[in-house]
């Protein structure tokens, strides 16, 4: 019977330890509204149009891949000018891009040939899409 009691004692007193208030984003609540809202067709094929006045590879117009795995088949077909493979570094999130999405930014280096060191951009939300394209200085090898 004293547990019957003290349950609606408890139920009042309400929880132990009140959780602090959540941060706030330091992103504009425009960008953060646009991450993952998705784009109908049409609105992709304009930001594809819009995106192909800039260098491939930049913040303005992402290699467009499918997932981790597009990212790291990408990264695995590019050449320097002098045919080598690129020294892949780090990966790093370089914010939003061209496409409303999260981008990630991954550290080339090819060494005496061109390009030499650049940090190329890549969106991972384009399932049906595989890049033939290369970045200024690289061409795609098999």
């Amino acid at each position: 019977m004293r547990l019957y009691l003290s349950l609606p004692l408890l139920l009042l007193a309400g929880p132990a330890s009140a959780q602090p208030p959540r941060q706030q984003s330091p992103a504009p609540r425009d960008v953060l509204a646009a991450v993952g809202s998705g784009n109908t067709d049409a609105a992709l094929a304009q930001a594809i149009a819009e995106a192909g006045a800039h260098p491939l590879g930049t913040l303005a117009n992402p290699v467009r891949v499918a997932g981790p795995e597009g990212e790291r088949a990408y990264l695995a077909r590019l050449r320097c000018s002098d045919g080598r493979a690129p020294t892949i570094g780090t990966r790093s999130a370089a914010g939003v891009g061209a496409y409303g999405s999260l981008v990630d930014a991954y550290a080339l280096d090819c060494g005496p040939a061109a390009p030499g060191k650049v940090s190329l951009v890549m969106d991972r939300y384009h399932e049906e899409n595989q890049e033939a394209r290369a970045p200024a200085g690289f061409r795609i090898g098999r």
